[in-house]
């Protein structure tokens, strides 16, 4: 195992900044994914650190060793890449072994060390296979089997499951997890796939255009993320935005207002804000009488329907207008749609007026000009004197009305 530090790293080509100023710190037997969307930069931060690729500027440490200007060999990392790259004319223990005949290992440290990552793998009884006699998932276990008998500090693995089927990818997301846990080691792990990031990870990075987001575990990223990039990037399909300003009473956006306690915000009235609900957070409101923290009734009418077999999405127009050919995303920014999530026995039909409510503890305001977070849950109004007594005075009604009626 080994820490891998990375200290002001930045790779540019030309006038392209591929990776910027990166900072970041990953602890011995970490599992942690670099991911974001295609060309952000992941995959360049990855071989700044295999020693594939070397920093104009910074410098990467593994373990107590500045490794910056070291030859991949001399780095004490293995890599497993997305093209598996199997020696096709070679048998499934010569593609493993292949790396450490090179290194002049004897034949007995060799066997021993096949025959223990072959039992990792589960690639028992295979070795004298072919690459075309492989399923791809053996395939990628090959290619696995052969980093893991180079006893590495650090695992690198860029993509490996992208080329495989989704019930293929599935099952070795698991495969991958129970590796980590059996070879206690540090993996650094590039994906664009935020399902494979949220459930195999320590901590996710989160990248955009060479810069790091937000680093922190799974549900920190998903339930505060740290600006508008990373809540709308984590979480499929993507969180809800609407635009709006601070008023003295809460927010007012185009189509929405949502009263709450602005104090302590160190905002001013006026101030550009943008309020984010993940669609699990939306509630028809005749179903919402649990909610603590419900805020009040927002009407719409349901334009489009994605039954998903254990919810069903629910695109909800604030103007009575269609959102058209728009994707989940853009639907999620527009500022006369929101999506919801509903049970798959609901009775929501297309053409429907509904009555939603937000929870307020799951309500995001965003700054708009600088896109950081705001707050995370949002609270109510706190009550003047008399509105109390008037609540109190309600609820002592209802209860002798009730005790009458008995």
């Amino acid at each position: 195992m080994a820490r891998v530090t990375l200290e002001n790293v930045t790779k540019r080509y030309d006038d392209i900044v591929a990776v910027d100023d990166m900072n970041l710190e990953i602890e011995d037997g970490e599992f942690v994914c670099l991911v974001g969307p295609s060309g952000c930069g992941k995959s360049t931060t990855m071989e700044t650190i295999a020693g594939l690729t070397k920093p104009t500027e910074g410098a990467i440490r593994i373990g107590d060793t500045d490794v910056t200007k070291l030859p991949p060999k001399d780095r004490g990392v293995a890599m497993v890449f997305q093209n598996i790259a199997l020696f096709p004319h070679m048998d499934v223990y010569d593609n493993v072994s292949f790396g450490l005949r090179l290194r002049n290992f004897s034949k007995d440290e060799i066997d021993q060390r096949v025959e223990d990552a072959a039992e990792i793998v589960q690639l028992e009884g295979m070795l004298d296979r072919e690459p075309n006699e492989l399923s791809g998932g053996q395939q990628q276990r090959v290619a696995i089997a052969r980093a893991i008998v180079r006893e590495p500090a650090v695992f690198l693995m860029d993509e490996p499951l992208a080329n495989l089927d989704a019930k293929l990818r599935v099952h070795m997301r698991t495969e991958l997890q129970r590796l980590h846990k059996q070879l206690d080691t540090t993996i650094i792990y590039v994906t664009h796939d935020q399902a494979e990031a949220m459930t195999m990870s320590d901590r996710i990075a989160v990248i955009n255009d060479g810069e790091l987001q937000q680093i922190a575990p799974p549900l920190t990223c998903y339930n505060e993320p740290s600006n508008l990039f990373v809540a709308g990037f984590i979480g499929s399909p993507s969180m809800n935005f609407l635009d709006g300003k601070l008023t003295e009473s809460g927010l007012s956006t185009e189509h929405v207002d949502l009263e709450f306690d602005v104090d302590g915000l160190d905002l001013s009235t006026g101030a550009p804000v943008t309020m984010g609900i993940r669609p699990e957070d939306i509630y028809p409101a005749e179903t919402a009488e649990s909610l603590s923290s419900a805020s009040t009734t927002i009407e719409a009418t349901t334009d489009v329907l994605e039954p998903m077999g254990d919810e069903i999405f629910v695109y909800l127009a604030l103007d009575g207008s269609s959102a058209g050919t728009m994707t989940s995303d853009e639907a999620s920014r527009a500022s006369n749609q929101l999506l919801m999530s509903v049970d798959p026995d609901s009775t929501i039909a297309e053409g429907d007026t509904v009555r939603v409510v937000l929870d307020r503890s799951k309500v995001h305001l965003f700054d708009t000009e600088t896109g950081e977070a705001i707050t995370h849950g949002i609270e109510e109004l706190p009550r003047t004197p008399a509105e109390s007594i008037a609540t109190e005075t309600e609820g002592s009604s209802s209860a002798a009305s009730g005790g009458q009626h008995e």
